[in-house]
């Protein structure tokens, strides 16, 4: 029963999820070309509403798009020290973001086809991300989903990444 509630619930919170007004994909992937410096992560809550910078205040990361269609994203909080023991390899991987693939601009939003992750269970699926730029700046919001590294806790991932020049 509960299944059926989550999977109700995430079919109506992706049908929610509707791309900005106006958006020009081919003009648009011209713009999302290129490589991008982290700027924030921030998870918030499907629930209550609540933000969260999950990966502190500032994290360290990486996005390339090429113009060809390749994705590729990686993301780690800030504070991570070099893990020693396997309780500590464990809170690394607990702390980062990585996957790649082929990815598509469709109704205002990048949707990647994940190849590899960090996370296998990404492998396969279809990562969606509304889009939006300001001047330099490129805002990625996905719709509500379980996230694994906070044990599946229904969230949305608000991404905020300045061009790297």
């Amino acid at each position: 029963m509960q299944s059926h509630l989550l999977d109700a619930f995430l079919l109506l919170a992706s049908s929610a999820f509707t791309s900005p007004a106006g958006t020009d994909p081919a003009n648009d992937r011209d713009r999302i070309a290129g490589t991008w410096k982290l700027v924030s992560v921030v998870y918030e809550d499907a629930k209550t509403g609540e933000r969260t910078p999950v990966l502190g205040a500032h994290p360290k990361g990486c996005q390339i798009a090429t113009p060809e269609g390749r994705w590729l994203a990686l993301v780690t909080a800030e504070g991570r020290t070099l893990p020693q023991t396997d309780e500590e390899r464990a809170t690394a991987l607990r702390t980062m973001i990585a996957y790649t693939g082929k990815y598509r601009l469709q109704d205002g939003k990048v949707i990647t086809k994940v190849e590899a992750a960090w996370n296998e269970a990404w492998v396969g699926t279809e990562q969606v991300r509304a889009y939006r730029f300001e001047g330099d700046r490129l805002h990625l919001e996905s719709p509500p989903q379980p996230h694994p590294n906070i044990g599946g806790r229904i969230v949305r991932i608000i991404v905020t990444w300045d061009r790297d020049v």
